[in-house]
């Protein structure tokens, strides 16, 4: 950083800092400073009959600036707005020395600044609600020169800090610049309490797993890998949490549930990051038909808390997520939207299936993939409101019991909204036989070039052996359910620092 060539603004405010220290004014002073309200509660409580807010004392940053003379206002932005202070040379400088007022404030203190206010409230002769300064406290210098968004009268925006590229690098600026910015997170903050608040409810504990794990297990994908130095092993960061919460349910808890860091080393587009927020649950002697009521009745509730109503608007379309939600089987939405039954077809018939329906596919992928690459390719898109699309093939699902109706079928359900996945759940497979079974074919894909395979977990298998009942799990992706629910329309929107390309400095 050091290297890089400073702007004439940078020199400027860089000379300013070096002025306020030989004035003796620490630029980063360590002392605590009591901040005892926020524009938010002023706006919303001053009451000049009542006489309330009259030892003031507010920080934020000053965002504009009005010398008049001996007396000024300056627009104060703290974390809950923005608000006015008037400032006097003769309130914040009593006695002889005008020093505060006539060099700090109106030639070394710059747009970006972070300074204290202690004062009273008030409205100004033209009725604006203000905070009066009786004094001046330094906080932090800024060093850079902001990105000043204008309104003129017509509404116009002028020198818009709107580029995703800077937006997504320097959040922190568009945070302080583009204000609106804060309410897809600060939504994304009532989802997690109110899913929280939720599985509480029911009895279930939130728990925390490995993200350091030797088996990258839990789900189809390319993991991470790092190595311990210690224990000379490599470790893979984790994609799942599933086998680790239900070694848990093996250990006798009725139900967990954990919001989770994943990380899956795949491509990056406007609803894929690679690292990225999951929550997922399982409760014992439960089954998928339970937890379609149970998930169905836990959106509506999250729509609820995060928009007053069950309707979302998500791009153009009104999403009602009130419940309950259609039911499709997967085969049942292949053969209703790309017009083919697939039931009981071998690898050799799907691929020449999907050649003749112009699905691309690859030499590594088994039936499993092949049936997914049509859904995907035909279904998806069309399932608009709320779907459970259930009863996957066993061959797309090495962690899920089998039908009680057809063992070639597993008790499976993806939640589809708007186009897209949010849900993936199961009835759990117990079997410990069955399981070792799946996972000897999931090694036999990755043998044959499928590097999302998942690997054999024998600690999991041995789990099971001990006995684990009968479960019901889900997992719900926390960053698309934070986009459904604001309307973003990138991933990147809802994430404080998505992954970027590293920047060259």
């Amino acid at each position: 950083m050091a290297n890089l060539e400073l702007s004439e603004q940078e020199i400027i405010r860089r000379e300013s800092l070096g002025k306020l220290r030989e004035l003796g004014i620490d630029p980063y002073p360590a002392a605590l400073y009591p901040v005892n309200t926020t524009a938010e509660e002023i706006k919303a409580g001053f009451d000049p009959e009542k006489g309330n807010f009259q030892e003031v004392c507010i920080a934020g940053r000053m965002m504009s600036r009005r010398i008049m003379g001996a007396a000024s206002f300056i627009e104060l932005l703290d974390p809950t707005g923005k608000i006015q202070v008037y400032v006097k040379r003769d309130e914040i400088c009593p006695g002889e020395d005008k020093t505060m007022y006539n060099t700090v404030f109106k030639k070394l203190l710059d747009i970006g600044d972070i300074i204290g206010i202690k004062g009273f409230a008030f409205f100004t002769q033209t009725g604006t609600l203000s905070v009066h300064a009786k004094e001046l406290t330094v906080l932090s210098k800024s060093l850079r020169v902001l990105p000043i968004v204008k309104t003129d009268a017509d509404g116009t925006v002028h020198d818009s800090f709107s580029d995703p590229e800077l937006r997504y690098r320097q959040r922190y600026v568009d945070l302080i610049v583009n204000p609106e910015v804060k309410d897809p997170f600060l939504k994304r903050a009532v989802i997690m309490q109110t899913m929280r608040q939720y599985f509480n409810e029911a009895g279930c504990l939130e728990v925390e797993t490995p993200v350091l794990q030797p088996i990258p297990g839990g789900a189809t994908a390319r993991p991470f890998i790092t190595h311990h130095n210690s224990l000379d092993v490599d470790m893979y960061l984790r994609i799942a949490s599933e086998l680790y919460l239900k070694r848990l349910i093996v250990g006798g808890f009725p139900g967990v549930y954990e919001f989770a860091k994943y990380f899956r080393n795949e491509g990056m587009d406007r609803t894929h990051n690679p690292e990225f927020t999951c929550m997922e649950l399982y409760v014992a002697y439960k089954d998928y038909f339970w937890m379609m009521e149970f998930t169905e009745k836990m959106l509506e509730k999250v729509a609820v808390a995060t928009n007053g109503s069950s309707k979302v608007m998500i791009g153009g379309n009104e999403i009602e997520f009130k419940a309950p939600y259609r039911r499709l089987r997967i085969l049942d939405a292949i053969k209703e939207y790309a017009g083919v039954d697939v039931t009981g077809m071998d690898e050799a018939q799907l691929r020449e299936t999907c050649k003749q329906l112009h699905v691309e596919t690859d030499p590594t992928m088994g039936k499993g993939k092949l049936i997914d690459a049509i859904f995907g390719e035909y279904a998806e898109k069309n399932l608009i409101q709320p779907t459970f699309i259930t009863d996957y093939p066993v061959e797309m699902s090495p962690l899920t019991k089998r039908c009680r109706y057809d063992d070639s079928l597993t008790e499976r359900f993806e939640l589809f909204v708007n186009g897209k996945e949010l849900a993936n759940a199961y009835s759990e497979l117990n079997d410990p036989i069955d399981q070792l079974a799946r996972f000897e074919e999931q090694a036999a894909l990755k043998t044959k070039g499928d590097d999302e395979a998942m690997y054999i977990d024998y600690d999991f298998v041995r789990a099971l052996e001990y006995g684990m009942p009968p479960t019901s799990g889900i997992g719900i992706g926390i960053d698309r359910l934070t986009m459904f629910m604001t309307g973003a329309e990138a991933i990147q929107d809802v994430l404080f620092f998505p992954m970027m390309r590293p920047e060259k400095f």
